[in-house]
């Protein structure tokens, strides 16, 4: 379909092209995966969406990325999957229902029938017949069932912790979603609260989760992978047993540095520990319980940032240090974390800054027990914390190796049974109960007798009742465990048949996007979560593509998820995706967008004027696809201009279907082919605004030739060309793809046509010589394509070792280049 301008050119009608292949792709199914394929197979993912309204900026960057994949592995001929589906539980979706006095499905069904329409719009080869919502009964009937089965291997439990408590959404928050002391959702100050919280036992697969990370390396992001090292945090020490006067049972901390205890002056305990309150002295009690108030207003992060102004309270009791039986004060301080290790430390303020400054502020004594050379921080007020010699260690001192004297230290903790050697990790157990109602049910009844009982499989699934509006309003308590939910709450225990409740906890929404990948291989099966031999023919994902922001998170607990249910004879596999792919963030005028900022950009408003093609042109050849797009900086108009040009190649192709290329210009068949091979590695290494570049040259090229003479659109080697631009460009603009292949005479779809292989007697190229000089001296001469650009001219030559040799270190002033034949560098003097 196309349009004719006044110059007489003609342009393809972006709107009619949408609307006619939008219904050839529905109506023939073009996207739809062949279970019963022969073929080899592909999964490509993206991360589904969140149905929180329409189609956003980022999704519109997320989405176009996971297609180029999809789209080239279909062209190679690979059997594609690539679902989609929606994370449909959630609480916007809640807090929509109590502001509307509905139900939350009416909110969430209606956006997703909106984001539907707009992701067909968008022209993504996904396959519809995979579509899944987390919020149909259908789908967490089986999220219930899979944590019934992590509670039967004793990975769920549930204990009394403090949390993170927003007062206005009245839930549970997990650190990252507290900012500055605010929720991030509402802005309300978050307090702490102490609850009976549901959890699974991540942490017994710290090692293995770590470990498993060798398979990843070839095809995650290192930063990805960094991340989440760095969570896990792997610690390797020692736990230390500390007598406390007066009490039976001795602490236990966990320390990497176990020879500085003879430097240890004083113990801290974690305010908001049991501990803490089990430790604290009748005289301490009152101080004690005023500063947990205190403690509560801050979170984690507030207390662990090295600016934080430590406070704390002496508990009244003392502890005796094992290796020198000194008595040593505890107290409470809120540096020191319930969740980390033990919830207590052994302070060692000569050579740990943090117990260093608190110390100070509190005038405790300060022993040096590494000399290090470096002034005595008893005076300087700074801990040494490098090496040296021990002093003041008892059977240490004189030592000067670290490694010798924490060997040493456990040898000595272990001959008079006070400590051992040990591992521990920073990662700490998933919280997963919420208190909310838009979400999936936690499938387990308490019973006075029996205590916790799991719902039979044949009970499942705990379906939510119907409640709405008002019945959901935030109370202080789950709106499960309200009165309008009461005829659902109360039921005969499944195993004594008395009197019980269920539990009224809801599970975070990571839950049901930690196996959705393994139900779009069997989306309507009612037997069993997920389908074996599916996962067999299809697993694991060979591309998933999402935001780096869920680098910790999602991709963490996911991950969890596989080792897991390898373990319980579910899986093959214990890594479920072999390739990440993190898309940067589009922004606007430097910042991400924001309605405070007033810098939005309305996606419906740019496909509108310029047209799904465009758009998404532009989203890809703005930058590599881990970096973040300034909407300010790029031009859609530009995307359209470009587009339009291409098309009229199409246009302008005379020669017959079929016409042999190899009777047509050489040159340009050299272009072509050159074309074809870089395009196609640069899309499988992930730089597809680069190879957006290559096809910009071959569109050149093409125009070239067609402009140098008289029915040059006879040119066989003209219709090679321009078929296969139109190949390339299906990868990100598929309706104009579309158009240009039926205007060339082929039969549609595209995306159902073989993508080309390079010619190798094609990719040969005429060379010239490059003479590099340095300071005017001929340094190298080096075999070059004629041609070379610039910039890789440049390269090559600052890379050739002899003229490494001649810059000698020195920093390079001036280059000057003139391909294919000279450059000329000239280093600082």
């Amino acid at each position: 379909m196309s349009t004719v301008g006044d110059d007489g050119s003609r342009s393809y009608d972006v709107a009619a092209a949408q609307r006619k292949w939008q219904d050839f792709w529905e109506q023939n199914k073009t996207f739809q995966a062949d279970r019963n394929t022969t073929k080899q197979r592909r999964y490509v993912l993206d991360m589904f969406s969140y149905p929180s309204g329409d189609l956003h900026m980022g999704h519109a960057e997320a989405y176009a990325m996971g297609d180029v994949v999809s789209r080239l592995w279909r062209m190679q001929g690979y059997e594609v999957l690539h679902p989609i589906g929606w994370d449909s539980f959630g609480l916007p979706a809640e807090n929509a229902a109590i502001k509307m006095g509905e139900h939350p499905a009416r909110w969430t069904y209606h956006n997703i029938a909106t984001q539907k329409v707009s992701f067909k719009c968008y022209g993504l080869s996904l396959d519809w017949s995979t579509e899944l919502h987390t919020s149909d009964v259908a789908y967490y009937k089986w999220t219930q069932w899979l944590f019934t089965q992590f509670y039967k291997r004793g990975l769920a439990y549930r204990k009394n912790s403090f949390v993170n408590w927003c007062p206005k959404d009245q839930t549970v928050l997990a650190n990252e979603q507290v900012v500055q002391g605010q929720c991030e959702r509402c802005h309300t100050p978050v307090t702490k609260r102490r609850l009976s919280q549901w959890y699974f036992k991540i942490t017994d697969y710290a090692q293995a989760l770590l470990d498993d990370m060798a398979e990843l390396t070839a095809g995650w992001p290192e930063r990805v992978l960094a991340m989440q090292r760095n969570l896990i945090g792997r610690s390797v020490g020692a736990h230390v047993d500390f007598k406390i006067v007066g009490r039976d049972e001795p602490v236990t901390v966990f320390t990497t540095r176990p020879d500085t205890l003879w430097g240890a002056t004083f113990m801290v305990v974690a305010p908001d520990s049991e501990l803490a309150s089990e430790l604290c002295s009748a005289a301490a009690r009152p101080a004690f319980e005023a500063y947990l108030e205190q403690v509560k207003q801050a979170t984690e992060i507030e207390r662990q940032s090295s600016e934080h102004i430590k406070t704390g309270i002496d508990l009244g009791v003392s502890a005796i240090n094992p290796v020198n039986g000194e008595h040593i004060p505890v107290w409470a301080a809120d540096y020191v974390l319930a969740e980390y290790g033990t919830g207590a430390i052994m302070a060692v303020p000569a050579h740990d800054q943090r117990d260093l400054d608190f110390a100070r502020k509190f005038a405790i004594p300060v022993t040096v027990v590494i000399d290090t050379g470096e002034p005595d921080p008893r005076e300087s007020g700074v801990a040494t914390i490098g090496d040296g010699v021990y002093i003041n260690s008892g059977a240490l001192n004189g030592l000067s190796d670290k490694h010798s004297g924490i060997a040493k230290a456990i040898e000595i903790l272990q001959q008079r049974h006070t400590g051992e050697s040990t591992v521990t990790y920073r990662l700490r157990d998933w919280l997963l109960s919420r208190q909310r109602f838009w979400g999936c049910p936690i499938p387990v009844i308490h019973c006075a007798n029996c205590g916790e009982v799991l719902v039979p499989d044949n009970q499942l699934p705990v379906e939510l009742p119907a409640l709405q509006g008002a019945d959901l309003a935030p109370k202080g308590v789950s709106p499960l465990a309200g009165e309008a939910a009461a005829a659902w709450r109360e039921v005969a225990c499944p195993r004594c048949g008395g009197s019980a409740e269920r539990d009224t906890d809801t599970m975070d929404t990571f839950v049901d996007s930690s196996w959705y990948f393994y139900r779009y291989l069997s989306p309507n099966d009612d037997s069993q979560a997920f389908d074996a031999a599916a996962l067999r023919d299809w697993m694991p994902v060979d591309q998933y593509v999402g935001g780096v922001e869920h680098a910790i998170l999602h991709l963490l607990y996911m991950r969890f998820f596989a080792h897991v249910l390898h373990d319980l004879g579910l899986l093959e596999f214990k890594e479920p995706m072999r390739r990440l792919l993190n898309q940067g963030q589009v922004i606007n005028q430097g910042k991400a967008m924001s309605k405070s900022l007033g810098n939005g950009v309305d996606l419906g408003k740019q496909l509108d004027v310029y047209g799904v093609d465009a758009v998404r042109l532009t989203m890809v050849f703005a930058s590599p696809p881990e970096d973040d797009i300034d909407w300010a900086d790029v031009s859609p108009a530009s995307s359209l201009k470009f587009l339009q040009r291409a098309y009229r190649l199409a246009v302008e192709v005379t020669s017959a279907v079929g016409a042999d290329p190899a009777a047509g210009n050489v040159e340009l068949r050299r272009a072509t082919h050159r074309a074809i091979k870089a395009i196609t590695e640069l899309v499988t290494i992930g730089r597809f605004n680069v190879a957006v570049a290559r096809v910009m040259e071959l569109v050149n090229a093409v125009r070239k030739v067609l402009d140098s003479g008289v029915d040059t659109g006879a040119d066989p080697a003209v219709r090679e060309a321009v078929g296969f631009i139109a190949q390339a460009l299906s990868l990100v603009s598929p309706y104009v793809a579309e158009e240009m292949w039926e205007l060339l005479g082929y039969p549609p779809s595209i995306a159902n046509s073989t993508w080309p292989t390079a010619a190798s007697a094609l990719l040969a190229q005429d060379t010239a010589v490059l003479v590099v000089q340095v300071q005017g001296k001929v340094r190298a001469k080096l075999e070059v394509p004629e041609s070379i650009s610039e910039t890789e001219a440049t390269e090559l030559a600052l890379a050739d070792p002899a003229v490494v040799r001649a810059l000698d270190g020195r920093a390079v002033a001036k280059v000057i280049v003139r391909v294919p034949r000279m450059v000329s560098i000239v280093p600082v003097s």
